[in-house]
């Protein structure tokens, strides 16, 4: 059962156990509000004894009151367990989902944040926990345990009298079908709801994230269009959902509240036919009022487990997702990096890499150059296993790559890519995330090794400045000598390198260049670049085409066998020649 929960409502073991704890309490706390029924119906039963007999009702009526004080303490005991299995539970595999999902998200290959939308995995992260919080507190176990206890209680009425009890319980599976048989258009409008709050999150990103541009090309009218627009269509389609729900569940509770007029009717008529004692009457009312209130909390909870089922089933499709796996036992022979007839596509039948061969030599530098779109990047990730490949090889040192732990095979790893990460934090804890219990001074050494001393001092605090979101507060030139000084700090045997120095200046280019120098000696470098001057000195060159390799050799022999290299080689000569000016 344990198992079935877990895949069913995307819990870990654990919380599918506390899930089953909560339900028996919650079990036990509906079926014990019946205690204080019974309670009524004997001191009713004894005041009309006493009545009968002319006695004294004082007597024994404190026996009473004291079962009554008994009943509401252990309705205290109930409840506190049922509180403590439902929300304090709740609380912890709420920490536990998210620490969880952060844990399969690190362990995903990067195509698959590739083939996902950012705002879509920010709202199962965020929205979706949320929301599933509110579910295993609120909903499910209350449902389970209303379910349970009706039948339990409906059996006891039947044993009681079964025409009372079929004159209580003859509403209940006609409410349940009627909120049931909603499940279809519930979970339409449902769908629509989460795709319109969906367009309005990624309209909202993407205006932040290009606020600039929206800017420069006067588009803020146009885009505030565009986002009314779509709140417009979320803000209907919740109405339309809440729409939805509320009339089928309210119409189910209304239809449910005939059921204790007809109890009534029932009961007074077997009454003064003399078939039933007015003890019987007065405890059946009692029980059909104590019975419908969870009853409509069951009706109220299915509709909220049908809209839930859909984060639900979206969490399920991220922690059922393969992680990359490998062995932690990482011995390889040396430090060269093989492909060896690999193919990659980011989706079926869209090839990016096709049967690419090549090695990258320890000691040497090797480039990778060519068309934009021609594979480089793809090859770069795959060689660091951001990526798997889809078929052939890569491998480090022997070792194919898709056979070791990621974590484990990147320690031998230090990278800069054209698109620089940096966090919020300061500029000391952004290098020292190169090497985890780095010094001060070894942190301050790389940096003056990537030329970011001398700009670093002239911030507010200095090495101790945050920097802002992503690096907000510094120039694309400082945030990249920043990740240069993150890779100098890290001293791995495996250098990748995306053009790291695009964003400098020529001055820094030329200080950043005899920095890297200096850190790619006796290494395995692996560069990507555009400009052909920055890999005139390359040991090897690939020139990848799309995504197919066409030419690799030294720079000498590429120039002499001419096609692209050599194309490409003079046309930048051309460009190098070119001027502004007005002709």
């Amino acid at each position: 059962m344990t198992k079935k929960l877990q895949h069913l409502f995307a819990l870990s073991e654990k919380g599918a156990k506390d899930l089953i704890k909560a339900v028996l309490w919650c079990f036990v706390c509906n079926i014990s509000l019946m205690l204080p029924v019974g309670v009524v119906l004997f001191t009713v039963q004894y005041l009309l004894d006493c009545m009968g007999n002319g006695g004294n009702p004082v007597n024994e009526f404190w026996i009473y009151v004291g079962g009554g004080l008994v009943i509401l303490i252990l309705l205290f005991i109930f409840h506190w367990f049922q509180y403590a299995s439902l929300y304090l539970a709740t609380y912890k595999e709420s920490a536990s989902r998210r620490v969880n999902l952060a844990e399969i998200l690190r362990r995903l290959p990067l195509s698959f944040f590739g083939n996902r939308d950012l705002s879509d995995l920010t709202s199962a992260m965020i929205a979706d926990c949320s929301s599933l919080d509110q579910m295993f507190s609120h909903y499910i176990p209350q449902l389970f345990a209303s379910i349970f206890s009706t039948l339990v209680i409906g059996a006891a009425m039947f044993f009681c009298d079964w025409r009372m009890a079929l004159a209580v319980l003859w509403v209940v599976p006609v409410a349940i079908l009627l909120t049931a048989g909603s499940k279809k258009i519930q979970d339409s409008f449902g769908i629509k709801n989460i795709l319109n709050k969906r367009a309005v999150t990624d309209c909202i990103q993407e205006g932040l994230e290009t606020i600039r541009d929206i800017k420069a090309c006067s588009r803020q009218e146009q885009y505030m269009r565009e986002l009314d627009k779509k709140l417009a269509a979320m803000e209907k389609g919740s109405v339309h959902s809440e729409l939805a729900t509320g009339v089928f569940v309210c119409s189910a509770q209304a239809f449910l509240r005939l059921g204790l007029a007809t109890t009534i009717l029932t009961g007074g008529a077997l009454l003064a036919a003399g078939e039933l004692s007015f003890l019987y009457f007065l405890g059946f009312l009692f029980a059909a009022a104590r019975l419908y209130d969870p009853l409509g909390l069951v009706l109220q909870n299915i509709a909220a487990t049908f809209n839930a089922k859909l984060q639900i089933e979206r969490m399920r499709s991220i922690l059922e997702q393969p992680v990359q796996e490998g062995t932690e036992q990482f011995t390889p022979q040396n430090y060269d990096i093989t492909f060896d007839h690999v193919s990659f596509a980011y989706r079926e039948g869209d090839g990016v890499l096709n049967d690419v061969s090549f090695t990258a030599r320890q000691g040497e530098v090797t480039a990778l150059i060519g068309p934009s779109g021609g594979g480089k990047s793809t090859a770069c990730k795959l060689a660091a296993r951001f990526w798997d490949a889809s078929s052939g090889k890569v491998t480090l040192g022997g070792v194919n790559v898709s056979d070791v732990e990621p974590e484990t095979l990147l320690k031998y790893y230090s990278m800069v890519f054209q698109d620089v990460v940096l966090f919020r934090d300061t500029v000391m804890e952004n290098i020292r995330l190169g090497r985890r219990g780095a010094t001060d001074e070894e942190v301050i050494a790389a940096a003056k090794a990537a030329r970011c001393d001398e700009f670093v001092r002239r911030l507010p605090q200095g090495y101790q400045t945050m920097i802002g979101e992503n690096g907000s507060t510094l120039s694309g030139g400082e945030r990249q000598r920043i990740s240069i000084a993150r890779a100098i700090l890290k001293d791995a045997p495996v250098i990748l390198l995306d053009e790291a120095t695009a964003s400098l200046d020529v001055e820094n280019e030329s200080a950043v260049q005899d920095a890297l120098s200096r850190l790619l000696q006796g290494k395995t470098v692996l560069v990507i670049a555009h400009r052909m001057r920055t890999v005139a000195g390359a040991d090897h060159i690939v020139v990848l085409e799309k995504g197919r390799v066409v030419q690799q050799g030294t720079p000498e022999e590429l120039m002499e066998q001419g096609g692209l290299y050599r194309r490409m080689t003079e046309l930048q000569r051309k460009t190098a020649q070119w001027k502004l000016g007005v002709s």
